[in-house]
């Protein structure tokens, strides 16, 4: 196995105005395999909120990297987590996305599970002569060794040895908290599918969540269609953004620690926001200072499979590798439980006009995607230079701000938008160097 070095693709040198990612780090299939092994099996991944299973035995099946996990709440409450291949000859026991079953039964040879994970029935056991060694072997499903919560956000790890959840979240915690404290009852992802993959590396997607850069380029259209709505003509039912008033609006980005990281602008038209309408409720019970945040448009990334963002209305977006240039996305727009339907159908509207698969926003993006990774492969390119917009504005003048909020970023930008810097990619790559320097026989 090639031993990888950071110096070979993540050129970090922020005092000399540099941040470079080399060309391999999206295209090389020998360093997709090390990642699988080195970032997604040891460490924490999102998996599924728990209000997706809120009764016994319901349960959803998902992925940590490409390893099938089947989340449920088993007969007594409680919140189990395994990997999703039976122990008789690997098959997928569960087939379906979601759904209410107290036994998975394997469709090959027809073992049995129950939804805490434990063996209940080997089809045709007592004719099977089969030897005390097996009877004495736990037939189990395999269970996935660290499942843990935070605020209804439900977390696995494939391995034990990790630290506890809350440490690994970090200063993340603060920003989660602005999307799951949003209502007195908890939050849900509306029912309904938005999946989609593209032909491209999974870290394209982690850093566009956090490229404030692209979007007056990529998403020119979009640009050009709020221009016309502002002056009454289309939709005008649709969200509109003053795009002159936004290039001077407050904004930054801060480096989280643990490969977490956000970008945030503030909200010149709030009334427009899904929150807005709720917002002397939420005030009242979060604070004057979590309310303020709660209307600003942010994207946060969780290392290493989850956006959340409230960029239009809060979602979810979840990264599924799949191969070093095929990704899977999943989104799921969450709402407060309980809302009203009409403050329900208004965050379907503004969802579905630009980040849903057929929106205005996601297409251009995949298209983008797919266009790169067919780039990077060509002979003569080696470093982008992707990651230094906004670098000489380091450390930033977000640090009053920060303790304000109670966290205590490595880094941080502030400044006029239309700076859009790109340096909320650096915790990212930053963890992504540390991990794979670590290699298969080191602890995370």
């Amino acid at each position: 196995m090639h031993a990888y070095r950071t110096p070979l693709y993540v050129d970090d040198r922020p005092a000399d105005g540099v941040f470079r990612v080399h060309c391999d780090v999206y295209t090389d299939p020998a360093l997709f395999e090390l990642e699988m092994k080195l970032i997604f099996e040891r460490t924490w991944n999102y998996l599924a909120l728990e209000s997706e299973i809120s009764n016994a035995n319901d349960f959803v099946t998902r992925y940590i990297g490409r390893t099938p996990i089947i989340v449920s709440r088993n007969t007594k409450g409680e919140i189990n987590a395994y990997i999703n291949a039976c122990r008789h000859k690997g098959a997928t026991v569960c087939r379906l996305e979601s759904g209410n079953s107290r036994y998975h039964v394997c469709p090959y040879h027809g073992w049995a599970y129950d939804s805490s994970g434990k063996n209940v029935d080997i089809k045709d056991r007592k004719s099977g002569a089969y030897a005390q060694a097996f009877d004495a072997d736990n037939h189990d499903l395999i269970p996935v060794a660290r499942v843990a919560s935070y605020r209804g956000m439900i977390f696995g790890s494939l391995s034990a040895d990790v630290p506890d959840l809350d440490e690994h979240l970090g200063d993340l915690k603060f920003f989660l908290d602005l999307h799951m404290e949003q209502a007195p009852q908890g939050m849900e992802v509306i029912p309904g599918r938005a999946w989609y993959s593209y032909r491209g590396n999974w870290k394209m997607q982690a850093e566009n969540g956090n490229d404030p850069y692209h979007e007056t380029s990529t998403h020119g259209c979009f640009v050009a269609i709020q221009e016309r709505r502002l002056k009454g003509q289309g939709n005008v039912e649709g969200r509109q953004v003053d795009w002159k008033k936004r290039a001077a609006a407050d904004s930054g980005t801060f480096e989280l620690g643990n490969g977490h990281s956000s970008v945030w602008i503030n909200c010149l038209e709030p009334e427009k926001r899904a929150l807005y309408p709720l917002l002397d409720e939420v005030r009242s019970r979060v604070g004057d200072v979590k309310a303020d945040w709660m209307l600003k448009q942010r994207n946060a990334f969780c290392f290493p499979n989850l956006q959340i963002a409230d960029h239009v209305v809060p979602q979810l977006r979840v990264i599924r590798p799949i191969a070093v240039n095929h990704t899977e996305l999943r989104s799921y727009v969450l709402a407060p439980i309980g809302e009203p339907p009409e403050s329900r159908a208004a965050r379907l509207r503004q969802f579905e006009d630009f980040i849903n698969p057929c929106g205005f926003a996601t297409p251009d993006d995949v298209a983008m995607f797919g266009e790169s990774q067919i780039c990077l492969g060509s002979t003569g390119l080696d470093w982008l230079q992707a990651h230094e917009r906004g670098i000489a504005a380091l450390p930033g003048g977000s640090r009053g701000m920060a303790e304000m909020l109670g966290i205590n970023p490595p880094s941080a930008v502030r400044g006029e938008f239309e700076m859009q810097p790109e340096t909320a990619t650096h915790a990212f790559f930053r963890e992504w160097s540390r991990r794979m320097e670590q290699g298969p026989g080191r602890k995370t």
